[in-house]
């Protein structure tokens, strides 16, 4: 699951997408009100943490442009100013939450899990595919019942096939999903992560096919005579 994270200061982002990446999200940072702009145009996220004082625009401004064009995207505010009308100004502008600098570690990724819960009310929080099944509540993978134990870059690729499922998603999107912005991307790993998830999944009714110069595709396989 991607997500994007606009934070002008250095070290504190850092810290933040470190943490997230850890619970197997992939994160893009920007440090820019302008560049989280246009992140939020050209990609598609599951969720952005916004600082309110940014260079370029500020978090409000990203936020009412983001609203603007009928985005429904979750929206968490960070900010140092703990006044009542800063955070309602937020929550006017269309946030959906507003976290205080500084915060716990810890509450952070409670709020991400409470906002990306309520996204996906109106969604099966049970994602089947076959015997493979993801919740998408705990980002839990099993296999024909048996948790399926997955580095969070192999994660990030099945999730991403995984809500496709009987699609193509060329190795690009893939590539863009795992490494996301400041990561220097590179395609042809993900052959090394789709060869390793074939090698998880082979013997069950799910497979992972190549679609030469389109892609990937999980399919549902034939088992057995």
């Amino acid at each position: 699951m991607r997500l994007l994270l606009a934070e002008d200061n250095k070290d504190l982002a850092d810290w933040i997408a470190r943490l997230l990446r850890q619970s197997r999200y992939s994160v893009d940072i920007v440090h820019r009100g302008d560049e989280a702009d246009e992140a939020l145009r050209q990609n598609d996220y599951a969720l952005v943490i916004l600082d309110l004082a940014m260079p370029g625009l500020d978090g409000i401004e990203v936020l009412k442009r983001l609203r603007a064009r009928g985005c429904d995207m979750p929206a968490i505010i960070l900010t140092a100013n703990d006044a009542v009308s800063a955070r309602v100004r937020g929550l006017d502008n269309g946030a959906d939450d507003y976290l205080i600098k500084p915060f716990d570690a810890g509450e952070l990724e409670a709020r991400i899990r409470v906002q990306l819960r309520r996204k996906r009310e109106i969604e099966e929080p049970i994602l089947k595919f076959g015997s493979l099944t993801f919740n998408t509540v705990t980002r839990e993978f099993n296999l024909a019942g048996l948790s399926l134990g997955l580095t969070p870059r192999e994660h990030t690729v099945l999730e991403t096939l995984m809500r496709r499922a009987g699609r193509n998603v060329s190795k690009q999107d893939l590539a863009a999903a795992v490494f996301g912005m400041d990561e220097k991307s590179n395609p042809n790993a993900v052959e090394i992560y789709v060869h390793r998830l074939r090698k998880k999944i082979e013997g069950q009714d799910v497979t992972l096919s190549t679609l030469r110069g389109l892609g990937y595709i999980l399919r549902h396989a034939h088992v057995g005579g």
